[in-house]
């Protein structure tokens, strides 16, 4: 009773935008009150807020929105406000955004120079159609294809990353004149026909004939480095692409079509040597490697720009989104002049594509990231997070593993570290336990047992501490 006291009072001296909530500070009886951090300093205060309640909202949601929509915690947050690595509820109440946006964040939520892009553009034109001239759309183009290896320059704007990677596996389709795409299970590329089709997990594919999309997918063996039977060893997982052509085509393939690191896959980064020894056999049967950088790419990882990057590998066509428009929906397709020069032989047009709005807030993102060297902090404050989660792990038995680069980080909860037994329930109380202390963080997998850390890559060193000692606080409690 006498720490709960403590706590209390703890609690009471701190401002509002500060405090962990109150349920927090009682939750975390028995734990020293040495130990409760406070959420590091911020010089901003949102504006009151008089909408509707959560309650309302939830009202209206399940009454008017798809029932497919889901809420990550018991009690849904109401977010009502946001500034850099911050989100704030309907009470004021500040919480640190582990998740950014699902790895769309990637400047900080409502970053002054890309609200300012947006604004300007906004006041001057909105849309005009991609048919007319507008200096928008092509800056951002150029500066998108100079952060892109060899002669990958020819970029098609897309609404989202299922959109581009539907685009990108039909390009390759009609640039080969063969049909079969390999993905690698576990992997998620969208929920569209064809993008359906390449997603390699049940618990996002219904039970539907997707199209001729889904007629010659084929999905090979993950490189799991913490499940799959050869460990770490990617060319050893990379013969089943071999076999899969040898076996389940006609010996040539249209692509492949993979992410350096699965997102919705619980941040599974692909083993060591497998993108290498998987591009040299597609390159052998004329088929075009699509890198899916949705979630790893724009500097997200620190090492690199890209995600594929680290593996040291030049693809035929990248696909991008979430991170591209700092939470403002677009999606980009990139290849090379040649690959590019198959879609004269039909219309091809996205009437939002190339949206100016859209693609002033895309080039604003790219200046944030050169300015504030947002890659170089991925780097050095991921890798200090990273760290910081090993050493948690050596700590507590139902962390299995502690996996991803940068600021794309990944920590898988089991309950038998050597049955590898996914605690399916334990994350949902830790991550409740973590909302009410003031972090909001993601989760994935094909189990739902991985925290997803993919906050905004304005992220420091202090939020690092914070986030690491409020877990620790909620894995104590399980």
């Amino acid at each position: 009773m006498q720490r709960v006291l403590v706590l209390r009072r703890l609690y009471s001296s701190v401002p509002p935008s500060r405090r962990l909530s109150q349920s927090a500070a009682v939750a975390a009886d028995g734990i020293d009150a040495a130990v409760l951090h406070i959420m590091p300093p911020f010089d901003y205060t949102p504006p009151p807020y008089h909408g509707p309640r959560a309650a309302e909202i939830v009202r209206k949601r399940s009454e008017f929105l798809s029932p497919s929509i889901s809420y990550l915690y018991k009690n849904p947050l109401n977010i009502v406000d946001g500034k850099m690595q911050y989100l704030f509820d309907e009470d004021g109440r500040r919480y640190l955004d582990a998740f950014g946006g699902i790895a769309t964040v990637s400047c900080g939520h409502c970053h002054p120079d890309i609200v300012e892009a947006i604004i300007n553009q906004t006041k001057r034109l909105q849309h005009p159609t991609v048919l007319y001239l507008n200096h928008a759309v092509a800056d951002f183009a150029e500066a998108l294809a100079s952060k892109l290896p060899g002669d990958l320059k020819v970029v098609f704007f897309t609404n989202s990353g299922t959109e581009a990677n539907e685009l990108a596996m039909m390009i390759a389709r009609v640039y080969t004149g063969c049909h079969d795409i390999i993905s690698v299970r576990n992997a998620y590329h969208g929920n569209a026909a064809g993008s359906m089709g390449a997603t390699a997990q049940s618990n996002w594919k219904f039970n539907v004939i997707q199209l001729f999309f889904q007629t010659g997918m084929h999905h090979a063996l993950n490189p799991d480095q913490y499940r799959g039977i050869f460990g770490s060893d990617g060319e050893k997982y990379a013969k089943d692409v071999e076999e899969i052509i040898d076996f389940g085509t006609s010996g040539r393939v249209a692509g492949f079509i993979s992410e350096a690191i699965q997102g919705v896959g619980g941040i599974m980064e692909l083993a060591p040597g497998y993108l290498p020894a998987v591009y040299r056999t597609i390159k052998k049967v004329g088929g075009l490697f699509i890198a899916d950088e949705v979630q790893a790419g724009f500097a997200r990882t620190g090492s690199h720009f890209w995600g594929f990057e680290a593996h040291g590998v030049v693809p035929d066509i990248v696909t991008s989104a979430k991170g591209t428009g700092n939470g403002i929906p677009i999606g980009a397709v990139v290849t090379t002049p040649e690959i590019a020069q198959v879609l004269t032989q039909r219309s091809y047009f996205n009437t939002f594509g190339g949206n100016p709005v859209c693609t002033a807030a895309g080039h604003a993102v790219l200046k944030v990231i050169e300015k504030e060297k947002l890659q170089e902090n991925a780097l050095v404050v991921g890798s200090y997070l990273k760290d910081q989660l090993k050493a948690l792990q050596d700590k507590h038995d139902i962390i299995g593993d502690v996996r991803g680069r940068g600021l794309m980080l990944g920590v898988e909860l089991v309950t038998d570290r050597q049955q590898k037994t996914p605690a399916k329930t334990e994350i949902l109380h830790a991550m409740d336990m973590m909302k009410d202390m003031g972090v909001l963080v993601g989760k994935g997998g094909f189990y739902g047992n991985v925290f997803r850390i993919t906050p905004p890559l304005c992220f420091s060193k202090e939020d690092a501490d914070f986030f690491v000692d409020v877990m620790d606080i909620a894995l104590s409690k399980i």
